[in-house]
């Protein structure tokens, strides 16, 4: 059944918002009816360059910050497995650089998401490192147990990482203050 609109389209700007930037005149034209528009070029805005001697990092999305951190933890398990044989209180000295990373890698605005990933990513990542010869189970047990003893690692990245995401939070927060 076909659904039509009851209400005209709102092309016109919102009250109490910034009209919309104007385009240059480049963006503006259209391809002519037989052009292909995959030929069109895009205008793109140029970002500002980092400030002088620092260098650019990258920023991740939460769901990126999540993925990276994961990924990482695990990969350290399994090296940390194949050259230290699975020693715990080395993959908890290498759990620390990632939170840090994470915090200082994530966007401004998701921020919050990088201490909640942390604590995942420590469990995940003691599936290779975990002794579990003997089945599923065994190696269940044996993550519940490097859990328990490695506790301080995980607490200990887990508030340098929330730390550091609350100094970058009230920065973020002190700018967009000051530009409004």
């Amino acid at each position: 059944m076909e659904q039509h609109r009851t209400r005209p389209p709102n092309d016109g700007p919102r009250r109490g918002m910034p009209p919309p930037a104007q385009l240059p005149p480049q963006a503006r034209r259209r391809p002519a009816s037989g052009a292909d528009p995959r030929q069109v070029r895009q205008v793109r805005v140029a970002r500002p360059a980092p400030p002088a001697g620092r260098l650019p990092g990258p920023r991740l999305t939460g769901l990126g910050s999540g993925l990276f951190c994961i990924v990482v933890m695990f990969l350290l398990g399994c090296l940390d497995q194949l050259l230290f044989g699975a020693s715990m209180p080395v993959y908890g000295v290498l759990f620390v650089p990632v939170c840090v990373l994470t915090a200082l890698w994530v966007r401004d605005s998701d921020l919050l998401t990088a201490p909640v990933i942390l604590p995942i990513a420590f469990a995940l990542g003691l599936l290779p490192v975990a002794d579990g010869k003997a089945g599923l189970l065994s190696r269940l047990m044996g993550v519940f147990t490097g859990l328990a003893t490695q506790a301080g690692w995980l607490y200990g990245g887990t508030l340098v990482a929330c730390v550091i995401v609350l100094v970058r939070r009230v920065r973020w927060v002190r700018r967009r203050r000051r530009r409004t």
